[in-house]
């Protein structure tokens, strides 16, 4: 794991600097390369960094890197825009600038100083997060040897309570993304429901987080019908894990809930081959609860925090559910299945009214819940439906502060009509059209009138492009950042 640190000045034992290109008054002007190291440079090189740099096409443009070299160091120069650069502009330009130079087959980068200028706490928790982010790789399942990670990551900034802070939040936000990653990249033949539970038991156990897992004869006895259906198919059967952080001095109770179907086939509604090899990440929205409430833990942050995470492997077999099939939820309320591919629903519903009779004060569930979310709202863009409006805007307010694209969508009473029926007291679904407000008003009815938002990550959780910046291949840790930072506004 990366280690951070801050410093007052540029380290002398870092192999690799970034500085930054900012545009000013039509010019552009190199931002947190001090007047020492600019005269040495000079010096060596006959001319200014800002002048070497250009030459090979660095210009204040976001996000643009120029790499030098500079004896045993190398300079890495990013463009940060126009001035006053914004903490999510210092994230980003960050993010490149360190892929940059880890990618860069010339030298290993081991330590990492980034140096952009004058920095306030917010500056300083994107700079951190976006070093961190993009210092992470995927360890593949692998007989070879890997190259080695980036070990140290120093932040320039002047130090003090605030900025201290702003450099433990960076640390363990980037920790739980990086965290939820790893699980999600995770192949669905290592990673069944049994063993995310023992996986989360044994990252609970280690923050100090308490840990119970409900197997199958405990999910039959409590009524857990949508998690058991799911699962039907499967040799390998679901669980419930709940996860429980309860500070002292906490006054503010959040319920998260997460959606875990380890693999998902479609079920006996099979899904076509090409859109199943990916389908071992649709556990994101568990791994970022999972995630999240170990940095509560890890921040020591003053809100109750209790986590639900739903897990079942979706698929086909002479046991698995069936569309049409009528469930019993917890509780007591009967819904008739539409769709053995809209499982995600059936097992949050589950988690959801379990959650709900301890009666939080905020209940969250997380989900790679609906392909038409991407329809709507693109790759990168998630969304965020709630029970009203306060509730959505403390959602949105997290996202921004964490530098996350979420976008609030409506639920409408047209949505409703897509969930009734003639033989139960709810269908799960219906047509397609706005099939997210669908699935969210399903979910609204196990929430018991709590305030609650729903977040829908489908598509954003994985890249299957090129790295970029804080974005690598495969698991991208979507949502972590936004419920970090919800709960860091929370419990602070």
């Amino acid at each position: 794991m990366t280690e951070l640190t801050l410093a007052k000045s540029l380290p002398q034992g870092a192999d690799t600097i970034v500085v930054g290109l900012v545009e000013d008054n039509g010019r552009g002007t190199l931002v947190g390369w001090p007047a020492d190291r600019s005269k040495a440079y000079a010096k060596r090189h006959g001319q200014s960094l800002l002048a070497a740099a250009e030459l090979i096409g660095a210009t204040p443009e976001a996000n643009r890197v120029c790499l030098l070299p500079d004896g045993d160091t190398r300079i890495a120069v990013v463009g940060l825009g126009e001035t006053p650069t914004t903490p999510e502009a210092a994230r980003q330009a960050t993010g490149f600038a360190v892929r940059a130079a880890a990618g860069s087959k010339t030298r290993p980068v081991h330590h990492v100083a980034v140096s952009l200028g004058p920095t306030t706490p917010d500056d300083v928790k994107a700079i951190a997060e976006g070093a961190l982010l993009a210092a992470y790789h995927p360890t593949p399942v692998s007989s070879r040897p890997q190259p080695d990670e980036i070990a140290r990551v120093t932040v320039v900034a002047d130090s003090g309570p605030a900025i201290q802070r702003a450099a433990a939040l960076a640390r363990a936000t980037a920790t739980a993304v990086n965290r939820a990653r790893d699980l999600v990249n995770r192949p669905a033949n290592l990673l069944p429901p049994a063993e995310l539970a023992a996986t989360a038991q044994h990252l609970a156990a280690d923050a100090h987080v308490a840990v119970e897992v409900l197997d199958e004869t405990a999910l039959a006895a409590g009524g857990f019908g949508g998690l058991l259906a799911v699962g039907s198919g499967s040799a390998r059967p679901p669980r419930l894990v709940k996860l429980t952080w309860t500070p002292r001095g906490a006054h503010t109770h959040v319920a998260l809930v997460g959606k875990g179907i380890t693999f998902d086939s479609g079920g006996l509604d099979l899904k076509p081959a090409t859109s199943m090899a990916t389908m071992g990440s649709d556990m994101a929205g568990a791994a970022c609860c999972l995630a999240a409430t170990l940095a509560a833990a890890d921040l020591g942050l003053k809100v109750k925090v209790t986590t639900w995470l739903a897990l079942a492997e979706n698929l086909p077999s002479g046991s698995a559910y069936r569309a049409g099939d009528v469930l019993t939820i917890r509780g007591g309320v009967t819904v008739e299945n539409y769709n053995t591919d809209a499982e995600g629903r059936l097992v949050l519903a589950d988690a959801l009214a379990r959650a709900a009779e301890d009666k939080p004060d905020l209940l969250v569930d997380v989900a790679t819940l609906t392909g038409a979310k991407t329809v709507a709202l693109g790759k990168w863009t998630n969304a965020v439906m709630a029970s009203d409006d306060t509730v959505a805007d403390e959602l949105l307010t997290a996202a921004e502060a964490a530098g996350e694209a979420f976008w609030h969508l409506p639920l409408t009473p047209e949505a409703e009509d897509g969930l009734k029926s003639t033989v139960a007291d709810l269908k799960s679904g219906g047509p397609r059209e706005a099939a997210p407000l669908v699935a969210a008003a399903f979910l609204r009815h196990f929430t018991a009138d709590l305030p609650w938002a729903h977040l829908d990550i489908a598509g954003s959780e994985l890249n299957t492009g090129e790295a970029q910046g804080i974005r690598p291949v495969g698991a991208t840790g979507a949502g972590v950042r936004t419920l970090v930072a919800l709960l860091a506004n929370l419990g602070s």
